[in-house]
């Protein structure tokens, strides 16, 4: 069993060579092409693309999945890992949620995930935007599960409950680091605003499911990310992602660590053991990373804890 130092936290020389676990082949495909070109013509943004994931050529070559960017692409916001561009955005679009709904529907997607820059500029935070690109997307493609990545909306939780009352199947919202980084990594986020968007999406509406995830590299302790785990596993979070931060240009924060797989495993093992019901752990794990896999085998076992729970009061 591969034990996770207690204690470390970046090392007082910064890594200067990317490990050999962290270089991935560019693989461009035809379905990635028209993939592309599918965004380009519906006038679509995708995070893939903006933030620069490492997992573009698998998700878009492979899969046929991409999670879509809504409200533009320019954030409100400027936090120091991310490579989406800040600025004043433009209003939102009222027919962007049609447009989404159609290419999910062109794509056959199985699961959507949509994510968004944050609109701090909106009183609801695109709240109500959000809402509506679910409920398009159930129109069109009613078989099709929705998984949305929010922004903290400031901690308003009437903008939540907008989101939630949409009734998407993963109400997904990252922490991103731990708490003391905060000020430095994003720091217009509050800590206390994420637990709260994702404690008060469980109580709203149990049966959907709520993640969240993490960076790892940017100094901070073991003992703080594992802290970070239990307060996620406090308020009901479901499902864990953690991943390795990747410094996207030289203008960002600097990698202060690279972890190791066997160390991206044993974060794993430990959040199984604290009660997540998934924890996708590993170098390249990004938020959306195997979303639709995940949502799969989870909304299964929801079917089957529902069924199980309809039955007993049946018999009641």
């Amino acid at each position: 069993m591969t034990r996770l130092p207690p204690t470390e936290s970046a090392s007082s020389s910064r890594p200067q060579r990317r490990p050999e676990w962290l270089r991935v082949p560019l693989r461009e495909s035809s379905a990635h092409h028209e993939l592309r070109q599918l965004m380009r013509s519906a006038r679509l943004h995708t995070v893939c693309e903006e933030a620069h994931c490492p997992n573009i050529g698998e998700c878009w070559g492979r899969h046929r999945t991409a999670t879509f960017l809504i409200l533009g692409d320019i954030c409100t916001r400027a936090c120091r890992f991310c490579n989406v561009r800040s600025g004043r955005p433009a209003p939102p679009d009222p027919d962007e949620p049609r447009r989404v709904a159609e290419a999910v529907q062109t794509l056959g997607l199985r699961h959507a995930v949509v994510t968004s820059v944050t609109r701090d500029d909106l009183p609801d935070g695109g709240a109500a935007h959000f809402a509506e690109v679910v409920r398009q997307i159930r129109s069109l493609s009613p078989e099709c599960t929705v998984e949305v990545l929010i922004p903290d909306f400031q901690g308003d939780l009437r903008a939540l409950r907008v989101v939630m009352d949409a009734r998407p199947d993963v109400l997904n919202h990252n922490v991103e680091t731990v708490p003391h980084l905060f000020p430095r990594v994003q720091p217009r986020n509050r800590y206390e605003w994420s637990l709260a968007i994702l404690e008060h999406a469980r109580r709203m509406d149990p049966s959907v499911l709520t993640k969240s995830g993490l960076m790892v590299g940017l100094g901070e302790t073991v003992e703080e990310v594992l802290a970070v785990m239990a307060d996620l596993r406090r308020v009901g979070v479901d499902v864990l992602t953690i991943g390795q931060y990747l410094q996207p240009t030289r203008h960002h924060l600097p990698i202060a660590r690279y972890y190791t797989p066997d160390e991206f495993e044993e974060f794993r093992r430990r959040g199984l053991e604290m009660g997540f019901r998934w924890v996708e752990s590993g170098p390249l794990v990004r938020s959306s990373f195997h979303a639709g896999e995940q949502m799969a085998r989870l909304d299964f076992h929801r079917r089957d804890a529902e069924s199980a729970e309809t039955d007993i009061q049946s018999h009641a």
